[in-house]
């Protein structure tokens, strides 16, 4: 497998769409849609793509989220299974990747795309990115995950977005329990979240916020965040390394992952055997991400077969401890470590995603405005 971050024609759509992402009036959501129907869940009348199974020769393109990451040697089954190659450009964070592939969809710039979450969906099926296929496997994925009826992304994984909290910074106190908690006074200057204009987290967390207080709670609920001194950063490195306790910084709470107490686990040095992070699961929202075949792609049989790998145990198993979700699979099997320190999360909150989508620009530009009060 090849990894890399852009080749030429990705890095100029890249830098188009960067633009976009931070300017409301050019976000595709509101582009022209070629489906010229209403709900972005409805047939689009599109071609499904046939997969014979027959191995071939060449490469397949992957267009992925920066944070796609699975272990050497994983894409080895499938050059052995099929003759094909894997090369994966990362496209930034879930925001840009669906913005440079509308940039781009007369003239895809790969072959398929993984990372697009039920935030940003109805997008991309509104400007008709993908062709429908039925993945190999669909039948051992929960109903739930499959949001789309005519098959147009295939779910990959979900996981959950929610505030955590440094273990340590509360053993003479009680830590907090709730998005509630997060406004309260006993935890003045201890919040930090992302701007969830450029970071996929802090567009969970504020949707959490709206799901749970309403359309006629949200705005309210913010101003006493704000109050209360949390902080905002543009990316999830920069909260979680620079401004949280974990990266040596003086805030004990973030917005991060259910799963990032096992991220800490694995990766810690000296090795540990307890979590140094909580979560408070009251404030998390469910993110499923999704790969489809890129309508236009001139190999979409060999783009089908990367589909059904996709969704296969060898791929499947390899997800939770490289980047930190569950897979949609599931019949695949988890590792134990990643079982023990995720915290289970009993009642995730989500909207529609034909919801966000119609509203999405206009919550993100209040959301700003109260910022800025």
């Amino acid at each position: 497998m090849t990894r890399v971050p852009a080749h030429r024609g990705v890095a100029l759509l890249l830098a188009a769409a960067v633009l976009a992402v931070g300017c409301a009036s050019t976000d595709p959501s509101s582009a022209d849609r070629p489906t010229g129907q209403g709900g972005c869940f409805t047939d689009p009348g599109l071609e499904p793509v046939a997969s014979d199974g027959a191995a071939g020769t060449g490469t397949i393109t992957l267009l992925a989220h920066d944070s796609f990451a699975v272990s050497e040697g994983t894409f080895d089954a499938f050059r052995a299974a099929t003759g094909l190659e894997v090369e994966v450009v990362l496209g930034g964070d879930g925001g840009t990747l669906v913005n440079t592939a509308v940039l781009a969809a007369d003239n895809p710039v790969a072959d398929v795309l993984y990372g697009i979450d039920n935030t940003f969906l109805c997008v991309g099926l509104q400007n008709d990115l993908f062709s429908p296929y039925t993945a190999v496997g669909l039948e051992t994925v929960p109903d739930q995950l499959q949001l789309d009826p005519h098959h147009r992304v295939t779910p990959i994984d979900y996981g959950d977005v929610c505030a955590n909290y440094w273990i340590a910074a509360y053993e003479q106190s009680t830590p907090p329990q709730s998005l509630d908690d997060l406004t309260d006074a006993a935890f003045v200057d201890q919040f930090v979240t992302q701007n969830p204009e450029s970071s996929s987290p802090g567009l969970a967390f504020l949707l959490a916020t709206i799901a749970r207080y309403g359309e006629d709670g949200w705005e309210a609920y913010w101003r006493e965040l704000f109050a209360n001194g949390a902080n905002v950063t543009e990316d999830w490195e920069t909260a979680y390394y620079g401004e949280f306790v974990a990266g040596g910084g003086e805030r004990s709470m973030v917005t991060s992952y259910a799963s990032s107490p096992a991220a800490e686990v694995l990766y810690a040095d000296p090795p540990i055997v307890a979590a140094p992070t909580g979560v408070i699961t009251d404030t998390c929202y469910r993110q499923i991400e999704f790969a489809g075949i890129l309508r236009g792609t001139d190999q979409p049989a060999e783009a089908a077969l990367l589909i059904d790998f996709l969704l296969s145990p060898t791929f499947q198993e390899d997800i939770p401890l490289n980047m930190f979700v569950h897979p949609a699979n599931g019949q695949a099997e988890v590792p134990e470590l990643f079982l023990q320190h995720t915290a289970v999360v009993p009642e995730p909150v989500t909207l529609e995603p034909e919801h966000v989508a119609a509203n999405r620009n206009d919550w993100t530009e209040r959301w700003t405005e109260l910022r800025r009060e």
